[in-house]
């Protein structure tokens, strides 16, 4: 992989993958302009209000972490604005951008998208099988998650969508908006759990979907690495951010399973 960096060096590099261990504001203000081709992010949904749910049975706290908690409204819309804007700098003209969010953040991220001049191509709903369930038993269980994918508003942008191949794995049928599928399963955390992993499965459909083999895909909020263990599964190159040491080292463990198996 070429540099995409002024300053910043990589906690970890291969033939078509780079950790970054820091902030991501510091890491997209470092990066080059107009340089990726897509991007994944699964920013804090700012869920964490000392609130339960249930984990494997059991009545757990939804409180994932300081990074998942913010003051109030203004703050987490300010933040939202603030990272979008930076993605759209170092995001190519015909690039897209897709976020994965639920009903505590995704509202802000939609505003936001359109605020920092990006127009939305789809919401994807994703239906889970088998979500945890609801132990107040005052609403509906939450078994969805929303998926913006927007592109730039500028004249000239043309996104990449791989149509043909979206219908010939829906069997030959146009694919719809709404997704569905597990849950992260028990084989893909072997290295360690992250609380808002995402399966594999779903990275893949979003990379097919709108990327093409060696294009580079950015992940600003990189967790456990999902988005790159997609990538090297299907030929993509990846940057990760992420300022959690024990999410870093659980996505260059992740990585590296990665690589042994494609020597295999």
């Amino acid at each position: 992989m070429r540099n995409y960096f002024r300053n910043l060096q990589p906690y970890f590099r291969d033939d078509n993958s780079e950790l970054y261990f820091c902030d991501t504001f510091d890491a997209l203000d470092d990066m080059l302009e107009n340089c990726v081709d897509m991007i994944f992010a699964d920013p804090p949904y700012f869920l964490s209000n000392d609130g339960i749910t249930c984990n494997s049975g059991k009545s757990v706290s939804v409180n994932k972490g300081d990074w998942d908690k913010i003051s109030g409204l203004e703050a987490k819309h300010e933040f939202n604005r603030r990272w979008i804007k930076a993605c759209y700098r170092v995001l190519k003209t015909n690039g897209s951008i897709w976020i994965s969010g639920t009903l505590h953040n995704i509202y802000s991220v939609g505003m936001a998208l359109e605020q920092e001049n990006f127009k939305i191509i789809n919401n994807i709903t994703w239906q889970k099988t088998n979500p945890p369930p609801n132990l107040a038993c005052r609403c509906f269980t939450h078994s969805t998650e929303t998926i913006i994918w927007a592109q730039k508003s500028e004249k000239n942008s043309r996104h990449f969508f791989n149509y043909a191949l979206m219908k010939e794995l829906n069997g030959g049928k146009q694919m719809k908006d709404v997704w569905t599928g597990s849950l992260t399963p028990r084989n893909e955390k072997v290295f360690g759990k992250h609380p808002t992993q995402k399966p594999v499965y779903l990275l893949e459909r979003i990379l097919l979907a709108s990327t093409r083999e060696g294009d580079l895909v950015l992940d600003p909020f990189c967790g456990s690495s999902t988005t790159g263990v997609a990538c090297k599964r299907l030929n993509r190159n990846y940057i990760g951010i992420d300022n959690n040491s024990e999410y870093i080292k659980l996505s260059l463990e992740r990585l590296k399973h990665e690589c042994q198996r494609e020597i295999l």
